[in-house]
């Protein structure tokens, strides 16, 4: 089983991806996780992708790509997988279906989650605080600049995705605003009946 979460920053796609890992026993793939990973070493592609995660933007295709190949191609992702904050472009999004035709495989299902900008932006801010209230670091890209620079690039870059999974009839839709819990059992009754409303 192979997932692709769709949805801006903020509305809720890593918890979600969490719930569907555990429940179906596949591998989450947080982008955004391994985009840290990379950041945190002392090398070019690790500057460059800390540089752009600062700031918000999106970090080069390249290196996003060459990190997710590298993460499925290992045994553990074989089973499935749930991407979350990968493919951000419809770019990323065709290399990434070739290489899965060229291994026998395709993506099983797209959903995006929908959220209002306003909503996810009080949510990062919410998030940010109750991190420096509990003692916890906080992502340095959690403020509302880099959001509100997050946020323009998805509108940009990453929405056109919605078209492009819809063009191959495997995108559906939810109302990222509901309860956590909510979206779960609606993202579950999308994975196990194919039941969807688009």
């Amino acid at each position: 089983m192979r997932i692709v979460l769709l949805g801006p920053p903020g509305a809720g796609k890593g918890t979600q991806a969490k719930r569907i890992s555990a429940a179906y026993d596949i591998l989450h793939l947080s982008t955004g996780e391994m985009l840290r990973a990379v950041a945190a070493t002392d090398t070019v592609t690790g500057k460059r992708t800390r540089q752009a995660m600062a700031s918000g933007k999106l970090v080069p295709d390249q290196d996003v790509i060459a990190a997710v190949f590298q993460r499925i191609s290992q045994p553990d992702a074989l089973r499935g997988f749930v991407l979350d904050g990968f493919p951000r472009t419809v770019s990323q999004a065709v290399v990434f279906d070739d290489l899965l035709d060229r291994e026998g495989g395709e993506i099983d299902h797209a959903i995006e989650l929908r959220a209002d900008e306003s909503v996810l932006l009080d949510r990062i801010t919410t998030r940010a605080s109750e991190a420096r209230e509990q003692g916890c670091a906080v992502r340095e890209d959690d403020t509302s600049e880099a959001q509100k620079v997050r946020l323009r690039e998805y509108s940009e870059q990453t929405a056109p995705l919605i078209d492009y999974y819809r063009s191959r009839n495997i995108l559906r839709t939810i109302d990222g605003l509901q309860s956590i819990d909510a979206v779960t059992t609606e993202l579950f009754r999308m994975i196990e009946c194919g039941s969807w409303a688009s």
